[in-house]
This record gives C-alpha cells, sequence and structure tokens, in this order.
C-alpha cells in the first residue's frame, strides 16, 4: 500500500512538473514565462516572475554600453565655423560610423556641449553618412556644439544588419554606444549631453533617456513616441511610412510579437514592459516636442498625448503644434530650428 501511495505522489509531482514547463516560451534564446491573463487569473498570485523579453526597458536598463574611443576616418570640407568629420565607433563589436561636427575656436573650460543627433528612417541601403538632415547638423554646429549623427548599423557603411527600431533595441543600443564613446572624447563636456530625434530617431531617443541618465535634455520632431500599445492599435500603413526593405522580422514585428504575446488588451503587463512611456517618471531631462497637423506618417496625437503623459509625471515638457505642416516642418523649418536650439541653450550652456 505505501509503495502505490508513493508511487501516486510521485505521478502527481511529474505531471505537475510537466504542466508548469509546459508554460515556458522555448521558442527564445532565454526562457521567459509567457505574460498571458492565463497566468495572473489569481489576484493573489502577485506578478509572475518574468524573464526580460529583449525590447524591455529593464533590459536596457541591465545592459553595458562601454562604447569606445572615437577614431577620425575622413575630414570633410569644413562649415562655416566648424570642422566635419566621417568617424567611427563600436557598439557590441560592430564598427558603426557617424559623421562628426566640432566648433572652431577655444575649447569651453570641461569641453563643449554635445548633441547626439538621431535621425529617422531612411532606407539603409541609400543611407549615405554626408546626406541629408544637412541644414539640421549645420544649425547645431554654428551655434556652438558638438554634433553627431550615427549611422546605426547596417546603414552605409556601418557593420552589421539593419533591423528597424521597433522590434529590435539594435538602434537604441548603437546610440547608447555613440553617448559612452563621447562621454571618453576630449571635446567633450560629458555633463553637457543633449539628445534631437525625427520621426524613428524619436523613438530612439525616447528609449535613451529612461533607459540611462546621460541625457540632460531631448528634442524631438515629429516623433514615434507612442507606447507599443498605441503603436500597435493606432499607427496603421494610412499614416505611418511604407513597407520597408528591411529582414522579414524587422517589418513583421507587430504580427511576431502579438503572435507571441498576446494583443496588448489581454497582457498589458508584456507591453507596457517594453514601453518607454510607462517609465517616464525616470526620464533624465526635459522635452521639447515638434509636430506637424497634416503629419502622414506619424500622427501628431502621438507627441500631444506624451507632452500630457510628461507633465502628469513632473517632467518640464514643451510641445510644439505646427497647423498644416507636413511630417519635416518643411513650412516651419526655421522656427522649429531656432526653438529647438533656444532649448538647448536653456538646458545645457
Amino acid at each position: 500500500m505505501r509503495i502505490f501511495v508513493a508511487a501516486i505522489i510521485t505521478l502527481v509531482v511529474l505531471i505537475s512538473g510537466f504542466v508548469l514547463y509546459s508554460r515556458v516560451d522555448r521558442s527564445a534564446g532565454d526562457i521567459t514565462v509567457l505574460l498571458t491573463d492565463e497566468l495572473n487569473t489569481d489576484d493573489n498570485m502577485g506578478e509572475a516572475e518574468v524573464g526580460l523579453h529583449e525590447l524591455s526597458i529593464e533590459g536596457l536598463r541591465g545592459g553595458e554600453y562601454p562604447g569606445s574611443d572615437i577614431t577620425i576616418e575622413q575630414a570633410l570640407d569644413p562649415g562655416s565655423n566648424y570642422q566635419r568629420y566621417i568617424a567611427s565607433y563600436r557598439s557590441e563589436g560592430l564598427k558603426i560610423y557617424a559623421l562628426l561636427a566640432i566648433p572652431n575656436g577655444p575649447k569651453p573650460r570641461g569641453g563643449y556641449p554635445t548633441i547626439i543627433f538621431n535621425h529617422g528612417y531612411i532606407p539603409p541601403a541609400q543611407y549615405r553618412t554626408t546626406e541629408r538632415y544637412v541644414a539640421y547638423v549645420d544649425g547645431f554646429a554654428r551655434n556652438g556644439y558638438i554634433v553627431f549623427r550615427s549611422d546605426y548599423r547596417g546603414h552605409g557603411n556601418s557593420e552589421g544588419s539593419p533591423s528597424g527600431a521597433y522590434g529590435s533595441n539594435d538602434y537604441t543600443i548603437d546610440v547608447l554606444n555613440a553617448v559612452a564613446s563621447l562621454k571618453k572624447h576630449p571635446d567633450v563636456d560629458e555633463s553637457k549631453i543633449g539628445m534631437w530625434g525625427h520621426s524613428m530617431g524619436g523613438h530612439i531617443t525616447l528609449r535613451n533617456m529612461v533607459a540611462k541618465s546621460d541625457v540632460k535634455a531631448g528634442v524631438i520632431w515629429a516623433g514615434v513616441v507612442a507606447s507599443y500599445p498605441d503603436l500597435i492599435n493606432r499607427w496603421r500603413r494610412g499614416n505611418r511610412p511604407s513597407p520597408t526593405p528591411l529582414p522579414g522580422g524587422a517589418r513583421r514585428w507587430r504580427q511576431l510579437l502579438v503572435e507571441q504575446y498576446g494583443e496588448p488588451e489581454k497582457n498589458p503587463q508584456f507591453w507596457n514592459s517594453i514601453s518607454a512611456n510607462s517609465y517616464l517618471a525616470d526620464i533624465s531631462g526635459p522635452i521639447q516636442l515638434h509636430h506637424g497637423t497634416h503629419d502622414t506618417s506619424v500622427p501628431v496625437e502621438f507627441s500631444q498625448k506624451l507632452d500630457e503623459q510628461l507633465k502628469a509625471v513632473g517632467t518640464v515638457s514643451e510641445l510644439n503644434v505646427y497647423q498644416g505642416d507636413d511630417h519635416n516642418l518643411s513650412a516651419n523649418f526655421n522656427t522649429a530650428m531656432q526653438r529647438s536650439i533656444e532649448f538647448f541653450d536653456r538646458y545645457l550652456k
């Protein structure tokens, strides 16, 4: 009889172990407990123990971003009062190229204030370090800022494969390593680092500023700055860029994440964990937002909602809405640039 009872207990333990194991998602590299309503039906359970997804903000915070020394690869024609270079640095073992602008004249005590410049989407195969955003970089460099525009991996001559910014943290990591690299540069005042981002670059800027505390002020134009639930539910083909020639996984990030973790309404814990908007109380500095009402790529509501969220947690946020303007603020470029420069002057100089 005792042998029979022991056998029954052993069988129950084995079955329980199998059921628990079957709830573990083995399709990802790290074993991660699936975040579903099914696992959280008992209010007394508390939060399930969750492995960090590669997109999670906590995962970004726990990463190491040592950067490297910045290498000058090529001197370019100078600007009006600054020097221009093609430079490079290292990110996760990859050689990443960048455009570097350094003002002329005596270096301020402690170094120059610096703006890390996060460009928006450009087809990676068409991207060139010296093309696009020329007037933007010039505006900041002429006003006494070092400007550093990372090419991101897979863009132009940068090593690695392009992955997109929404289904991967790769570009965000490249920028985190750019920050670390600039802090080593002898001309940079590491206490006066700001970040500017356009469109996709705004998404990268926001993630950087909630993950680490090095960036003291951020300016975002027409940014993809919504939470992931809003990106899933409110960013459709009619108001976003056309599909792009990236690897299939980069194009299908919505589908892949929903298939694995469920819709945002059914699994808010997961979707909040990968959204920078859930961590705005920890943002590293004030934010200035710019958006046109006729932007057909990114809805102006994204910036309006972020402005409300930032103010709700006590963060300084300035929202500039341009009636009738487009994704590039073409009709109000000079005004938006002047406001951006004045904002950085206020918080970095």
